[in-house]
């Protein structure tokens, strides 16, 4: 009689790792949202928080690329049929992450947050407020 051991978690040698999503809760509250406003704003608050995500950490970009990334957001989120308050706090967003400033970037992900509440799920919000408190001083 033969017995086979199965091991799920060994990975081999030659195997990449598997990247890891740093706003996946985010990213499918978007894809849930209904089209229109909803969807939009939810789409951009993503493109944001990523942009952000990427100022600070072990991953963080170069600043010049921060800010010509933050400038080509700036730019797509102006043909987009935003409110005005959510367009206010995602600038604001936007030039924190490219100046890298922990305390602005804390600062803009909380009222980001509080702007698009209606629109975020749990874990969405979740995402969001743990984002923010990495930064925060």
């Amino acid at each position: 009689m033969r017995r086979f051991v199965l091991v799920t978690d060994a990975l081999p040698s030659y195997a990449l790792a598997e990247p890891v999503f740093p706003l996946r809760a985010l990213a499918v509250a978007t894809s849930r949202a209904p089209l229109g406003g909803a969807r939009e704003a939810l789409l951009a608050t993503l493109v944001a928080a990523r942009l952000a995500a990427a100022a600070q950490g072990a991953d963080a970009l170069p600043e010049p690329l921060r800010a010509a990334r933050a400038a080509a957001a700036r730019h797509w989120m102006g043909a987009l049929p935003l409110p005005t308050a959510l367009r206010l706090a995602l600038t604001q967003l936007l030039e924190a992450s490219a100046r890298g400033d922990g305390t602005a970037l804390a600062a803009a992900l909380a009222k980001v947050t509080e702007v698009t509440a209606p629109h975020l799920d749990r874990r969405a919000r979740s995402e969001m407020d743990r984002l923010a408190r990495r930064f925060a001083p």
